[in-house]
């Protein structure tokens, strides 16, 4: 991207940046939430964007400066001092194209939300939720790493460990712009504790990470969800397993049903699934629009695809390979801490090219 390109983008960013700047001013639209929500990201956005083109702008002006020192100037201390100038300036120009290069593309509205995170054993029976446990343990780390909360909504335990299904509220800044690259089937590659013979075993655990729905993106009525209380299962304590506080949702138009039973308060239950709920029904046509994107790109890096193999971890050889990117490393037990921010950045910067060259940015 030149820097003529560059330049003739931003007389159309300063103008928006003005009009958005004005306009979350105005009592008509601080009257009307949902859109004055919706300014208020975008005010945010293009202040991100208005200040890389500031630093930008600054460079190229420095940059001319130097050469008319240089064109100019007898002085042999003030030239080489220009042209140190020259050197230290030219180097920054590429770091602030390509800053603005990523700036510049359409962010996914969904990014900033918190997220539903659902861990499921799949194939590979005991092993497979052993497997979704250690995922389990693995996010948990790393969310608690970016300060974020998490919360269980809902969980089956496996029978000799783990979990054959765990449901996950991760609050926090840009939760789902950050987990939604961990959506897929995860593999893992090892011997199994129940395994005599010593046999490496392959077995898979699917994860779903789901934007979650604000007030503003969905309402759902009353006369369209079905409630049911019962008992909780499980651990919690005598008074979770005695009284009738888990709550079951059922959306009767979709068929969506959510349970909660975390919690001892029915209320508090009856809250989160209610979450939970919307959610997955937002998710529905949030679904069709990420397949219809992944649909023009080339590697889908963040489909969302629920079904695609994205990450094998063979304990054997301590490695870890994404396959959507062929990344390869060498550090399992790291990564299985929790460690997982250098992936996720790896895939960040693939989708960011990809989206580039999409939109020709």
């Amino acid at each position: 991207m030149s820097d003529n390109s560059i330049l003739g983008k931003y007389e159309g960013y300063k103008i928006r940046f003005d009009q958005v700047s004005e306009q979350i001013t105005d009592p008509q639209i601080t009257s009307d939430m949902k859109r004055f929500v919706k300014l208020n990201k975008e005010y945010k956005d293009l202040q991100d964007i208005m200040s890389a083109f500031g630093k930008y702008r600054t460079t190229l002006q420095n940059i001319q400066e130097a050469k008319e020192i240089l064109a100019e100037e007898k002085d042999e201390d003030m030239r080489e001092m220009a042209k140190a100038e020259l050197e230290e300036q030219q180097a920054k120009v590429e770091e602030y194209e390509n800053a603005i290069k990523v700036l510049l593309i359409p962010k996914d509205p969904e990014d900033s939300k918190n997220a539903i995170l659902e861990i499921r054993a799949g194939t590979g029976g005991d092993e497979a939720s052993i497997f979704a446990g250690d995922l389990y343990k693995m996010y948990v780390r790393f969310c608690e790493s970016k300060g974020w909360t998490v919360s269980t909504t809902n969980l089956s335990e496996g029978t000799v460990g783990g979990y054959k299904e765990i449901v996950l509220e991760v609050t926090g800044n840009d939760v789902y712009g950050i987990l939604k690259y961990e959506s897929g089937v995860h593999r893992v590659q090892r011997v199994p504790k129940t395994e005599t013979q010593g046999r490496i075993h392959t077995s898979a655990a699917t994860v779903a990470v789901l934007p979650e729905a604000e007030d503003l993106d969905i309402e759902v009525r009353n006369e369209d969800v079905r409630r049911d209380e019962f008992c909780s299962s499980g651990p919690g304590g005598q008074s979770v397993n005695t009284t009738y506080s888990a709550i079951r949702l059922t959306h009767i138009p979709t068929g969506i049903v959510v349970t909660c039973q975390d919690q001892k308060s029915k209320l508090k239950n009856l809250d989160k699934a209610m979450i939970e709920l919307k959610t997955r029904i937002y998710n529905l046509e949030y679904q069709k629009r990420m397949e219809e994107t992944a649909a023009k790109r080339r590697t889908m890096v963040s489909s969302g695809d629920r079904s695609e193999k994205i990450r094998t971890y063979n304990y054997p050889q301590g490695r870890v390979t994404d396959h959507r990117i062929g990344l390869t490393l060498y550090n399992l037990p790291t990564i299985m801490g929790g460690d997982i921010g250098g992936i996720i950045e790896k895939l960040q910067i693939a989708e960011n090219v990809e989206r580039m060259n999409a939109d020709e940015i």
